[in-house]
């Protein structure tokens, strides 16, 4: 049975007497060598949610890059291999960070290798926060089915179309043929909620679904999946339900691509312009 979903939940309140630390502590792991954009992305996209503060864990050697990008969040440098990729080695810096957060989004610019595929079994199935699971991530545990439905906390995963076939290991073709169904019953089976991309996206829980009718054409550009994560992340860290922080950060996502649309076009749209109209579409939600 399908749950109808209602009005959209309410945005975290924030109270007069609010504090940094009232809001939440989000945690971004992600990045490596070229690939320093997909994290900072993600890590803009918390700032700009809400969350009190934010940690963008990567590579040592791209830190000093994503440091540049933006002064609001904190870095964390992890060890990396000579590929630029993080390790099982950057693990325990990656556990104690998480005794400081409320939630956390794992994928944006990571790679793949054998040895980042250890990394996100561990923290997939150990976390016990709300993880957020996109994009190099996502193929990790295509690479290893068997890990999806173990897990401590819950977990949100964000495919697109091509990542959610891996995952269900069928093709794109079919995925979008039936991306209800689909994307529900993945849900269902994996004890995860889902998020499957795309023009309608899909959230679903297993029992609830959403499909949202915001956004445009013009956020079909590489970086508005690492926005998405790091809205997520945000809203989970200041203490919203999985499902609910799911979908309210998709509609939000889709109306500030819409209200960039306005401005810029839908030819000219990029990711970065995303962060700044996500504050503009809450604005629109804050009462």
């Amino acid at each position: 049975m399908v749950i109808p979903i209602g009005p959209l939940p309410a945005l975290p309140r924030r109270p007069v007497s609010s504090h940094k630390g009232s809001f939440g502590t989000a945690l971004i792991v992600g990045g490596s060598r070229g690939m320093a954009g997909a994290v900072t992305l993600a890590g803009l996209a918390a700032l700009r949610g809400g969350s009190g503060l934010v940690f963008v864990a990567a590579p040592e050697n791209i830190c000093p890059v994503i440091a540049a990008a933006e002064p609001s969040y904190l870095t964390v440098s992890l060890n990396e291999d000579s590929a630029g990729q993080l390790t099982m080695a950057s693990l325990p810096a990656i556990q104690e960070q998480l005794d400081r957060c409320t939630a956390v989004g794992i994928g944006p610019g990571l790679g793949e290798s054998q040895l980042l595929d250890q990394l996100i079994a561990s923290l997939y199935a150990e976390t016990p926060q709300s993880l957020v699971v996109d994009a190099d991530a996502l193929n990790a545990l295509a690479r290893q089915p068997e890990i999806i439905a173990r897990h401590e906390g819950p977990r949100i995963l964000t495919p697109h179309p091509g990542e959610m076939s891996r995952l269900a290991q069928t093709t794109t073709q079919d995925v979008q043929e039936n991306r209800e169904s689909l994307a529900r019953v993945f849900a269902r089976e994996h004890n995860c909620i889902v998020v499957l991309k795309g023009h309608g996206t899909v959230v679903s829980d297993g029992t609830r679904l959403f499909v949202n009718t915001t956004g445009n054409s013009g956020m079909a550009t590489g970086g508005s999946g690492d926005v998405l994560t790091g809205l997520i992340t945000s809203l989970l860290a200041q203490g919203m339900q999985p499902f609910e922080a799911a979908q309210l950060a998709v509609h939000v996502h889709g109306k500030a691509g819409d209200l960039a649309a306005e401005h810029f076009g839908k030819h000219g749209l990029i990711a970065s312009d995303l962060p700044h109209y996500v504050a503009m579409a809450l604005k629109d939600l804050e009462t």
